[in-house]
C-alpha cells in the first residue's frame, strides 16, 4: 500500500473525529445547531429560484418548468462549490498549520483528508437542499441519479489532486496563492454554470471540452435538469485526468514533505 494511503488508513479514526469536531464547533451555542447546515444552502438556492425565475423569468432549453434556469444554476453550483471549496482551502492548508507541522510528527496528508471530509459534508447538505428544491418545484427524480455518487467521487478526486499540488507548491512559492483565485474565477466563467453551453460559439465549445470541470458540471445538469444519462466517455476521460492529478499530487507531496517544515 502506498505510504499516503497507509497513513490515511492508520489515522482514519483521527480524521473522522476531526471532521465531526469541526462540525460541532461550527454549530456550537446555536439553537438550531446542525439544521443551519441545511438552512444556509437551502436559502441560497431559494434566492436563485426567486431572482432568476420570478424576477428575471429566465428559462433553460426546452425544459418546461418556470424554475428551470434557477435549477440549472443550482445543479452547476452544487458541483462547482465542492470543487472550489477543496481547491481554495487546500491552497493555504500547510501554511495555516505550519506551527502544528513543525511541532508534531504525523503525516501531513491527514490535514488534507480532514479538509476534504469537511467540504464533502457541506456539499452533501447543499445537495440535499437542491434535491428538495427540485421536488418542491415539480421536477421528478429519475434513475439517472445513480450517477451522482460517481460524479461526487470524481469531483473530490479532481479537486483533491489539484488542491494537493497547489498546496505544496504554495508552501515554497507564495505567488501560487495569489494567482490561483484569479485562475479559479476564469475557470468559473469558462464553465457553463450561469449560462447554457449552447450560446457559446462552436469553436469555444470545442475548447471548453478540455476543461475537466466542464464535464462534471454538465453531467450534474444533465442528470438533475435534463434528466438524461451523462456521457460515459467524457466521464472516463475525467476519471483518467483526476487519477493522474492525484498521482502527480501524491508524488510532489512525497518529494516535498520532509522539506516543508523547514520553510514554514
Amino acid at each position: 500500500m502506498p505510504p499516503a494511503l497507509s497513513a490515511l488508513w492508520q489515522y482514519r479514526h483521527f480524521i473522522l473525529s476531526s471532521v465531526l469536531a469541526e462540525l460541532r464547533l461550527r454549530f456550537d451555542r446555536s439553537v438550531l445547531g446542525g439544521l443551519w447546515g441545511v438552512l444556509n444552502p437551502l436559502a441560497q438556492v431559494a434566492i436563485f429560484a426567486l431572482v432568476l425565475s420570478n424576477v428575471l423569468q429566465a428559462k433553460i432549453g426546452n425544459v418546461d418548468n418556470q424554475y428551470s434556469f434557477a435549477l440549472y444554476l443550482c445543479a452547476g453550483l452544487t458541483c462547482w462549490n465542492l470543487f472550489n471549496d477543496i481547491v481554495s482551502r487546500s491552497l493555504n492548508l500547510f501554511i495555516a498549520n505550519g506551527n502544528l507541522i513543525k511541532k508534531a510528527a504525523f503525516p501531513k496528508i491527514v490535514l488534507l483528508a480532514n479538509l476534504v471530509g469537511a467540504c464533502v459534508v457541506d456539499n452533501l447538505l447543499l445537495l440535499t437542499a437542491v434535491l428538495a428544491l427540485f421536488l418542491i418545484t415539480g421536477f421528478t427524480l429519475t434513475a439517472s441519479l445513480v450517477f451522482l455518487p460517481l460524479l461526487l467521487v470524481l469531483t473530490i478526486a479532481l479537486a483533491t489532486g489539484i488542491g494537493l499540488i497547489l498546496g505544496v507548491l504554495n508552501t515554497f512559492i507564495r505567488d501560487i496563492g495569489q494567482v490561483t483565485p484569479i485562475c479559479l474565477q476564469v475557470l468559473f466563467w469558462f464553465t457553463p454554470i450561469v449560462y447554457p453551453a449552447s450560446i457559446v460559439p462552436e469553436q469555444l465549445q470545442n475548447l471548453m471540452a478540455f476543461n475537466p470541470v466542464y464535464t462534471l458540471v454538465t453531467s450534474y445538469q444533465e442528470i438533475l435538469v435534463f434528466q438524461t444519462w451523462p456521457d460515459t466517455g467524457s466521464l472516463l476521460n475525467c476519471l483518467v485526468i483526476s487519477a493522474g492529478l492525484l498521482l502527480l499530487g501524491g508524488f510532489i507531496y512525497s518529494r516535498a514533505a520532509e522539506d516543508m517544515a523547514d520553510v514554514l
